[in-house]
């Protein structure tokens, strides 16, 4: 499976152009998802995962989830999630790897489960709905924990990996492409734009896009192939950017940014770069992003310069740049400190209507969710969860380490700003534990 992949990406990629053209289409999207999960689960089941199937094809389904809810692919909301969980559950158990599984993470989802009983919702309110909706993503990142935990996973099966997850987001920026009005017709504000966005969640596309440009820099960066040719590697990354800047959505692109500056320290500490090739880098990077920058902002009117510095359409300074974030987060606080064993799943937007009118969204901040809806408990969770990976990243070498670290700043860097909505934080967490072997085949 490695060499069919290796040597046909320049195909897959083509492919899932058509497939975002194909998406415009009502009913393909449904049959599309449909069909791929039974045959993944079939090619998993006669491999026996041999070549890490589960995770290659868990890799794709987390890559898609967004493409899947904005095109309505899925028959329920959070499908992508329990498809990564089936996938990941089937290569454990017909998998030839003898699994070490790990009491943390098993402990993780028990406790987490613990938290229902707490659950109350006022009349009128699905129970059902609210603790599926935030106990989905935690516990997708428990099984993927489950799976990957000191999994040997070699370098080339890594990149398959990522480069499985960047297909269907190709797929995304195409359809994109083709749903998005002229721009020219476009009104830009200074709030997350659904236009640009597909008319689907600004934040999710932003995040889903912030995915694609860390994989491919990564891919340009270790000059693993993508397309095959480099130039086209270069206009694909510079469309991804292009297409996450006009979303207006900062938390996906700021995640990207950051955790592609660890990558990159770390990359660059395990190959010897010398001084003067570094300098070349960061200067071809920087006249890059800035190229992509000033288009970008002509197209909007200067209203992403705006956006990004926190200003309204006026120009002057927003009070609260954080879009209300902050503002969350300080009664999840409060109800941490007047409810110290929990509030329960799914209460947190209902105690927090009653402790102020104005703030009535659901949290963004997975953080925030944890230990206001699980109490002391949640935040024990959430000390294991962030200690784990830096005890990996400890014991592993720079290039282990460029990837573990990447990979841990994106979970936590996106659970803050979009919670666990989708599948991706949980499933890129768990990448963080994998043991990469054979670095230099």
């Amino acid at each position: 499976m490695n060499n069919k992949i290796s040597n046909k990406k320049i195909y897959w990629i083509i492919a899932h152009i058509l497939i975002g053209i194909l998406a415009t289409f009502s009913y393909f999207p449904l049959v599309y998802s449909s069909f791929s999960i039974l045959v993944f689960i079939f090619y998993i089941v006669k491999r026996k995962n041999i070549n890490e199937e589960a995770g290659v094809f868990a890799a794709y389904i987390v890559g898609s989830e967004v493409f899947l809810r904005m095109t309505k692919g899925y028959f329920f909301y959070e499908t992508g999630k329990y498809y990564v969980i089936i996938l990941l559950m089937i290569g454990v158990f017909v998998g030839h790897f003898k699994q070490k599984f790990s009491i943390h993470y098993i402990l993780y989802i028990l406790l987490l489960l613990l938290g229902i009983v707490f659950t109350q919702v006022p009349e009128g309110q699905s129970i059902r709905n609210s603790i599926v909706f935030n106990l989905s993503g935690p516990v997708l990142l428990g099984i993927s924990a489950i799976y990957f935990y000191h999994r040997p996973v070699s370098k080339k099966e890594l990149y398959n990996i990522l480069f499985f997850m960047l297909l269907p987001l190709i797929s995304t920026i195409t359809f994109l492409y083709f749903r998005t009005p002229e721009l020219s017709e476009i009104i830009f504000g200074t709030s997350a734009n659904f236009e640009t966005s597909g008319g689907f969640g600004p934040n999710q596309v932003a995040t889903a896009i912030g995915l694609g440009v860390v994989i491919i820099t990564i891919f340009i960066v270790s000059k693993e192939k993508l397309s095959g040719f480099l130039l086209l590697d270069f206009c694909i990354l510079t469309y991804f950017i292009y297409r996450g800047l006009l979303t207006f959505s900062r938390g996906g692109i700021f995640t990207a940014v950051i955790s592609l500056l660890f990558f990159l320290f770390f990359f660059f500490l395990y190959k010897k770069i010398s001084g003067k090739l570094l300098l070349k880098y960061i200067s071809i990077i920087l006249f890059f992003i800035f190229a992509i920058w000033i288009y970008t902002s002509e197209v909007t009117g200067g209203m992403l310069d705006n956006r990004y510095a926190g200003q309204n359409a006026l120009g002057v300074q927003k009070k609260d740049i954080s879009t209300g974030r902050i503002a969350i987060f300080e009664v999840q606080v409060i109800n941490f400190f007047n409810n110290p064993l929990g509030i329960g799943v799914g209460n947190g937007k209902f105690e927090r209507e009653k402790i102020a009118e104005n703030i009535s969204t659901t949290s963004h901040n997975e953080v925030g969710r944890l230990i206001e809806e699980h109490g002391f408990i949640g935040l024990s969770l959430l000390i294991m969860l962030l200690t784990i990976p830096i005890l990996i990243m400890s014991k592993s070498n720079n290039f282990q380490k460029a990837f573990i670290g990447c990979f841990y700043l994106i979970w936590f860097l996106t659970i803050n700003h979009s919670a666990m909505r989708i599948a991706m934080p949980g499933f890129i967490y768990a990448l963080s534990l994998i043991k990469i072997t054979n670095i230099e085949d």
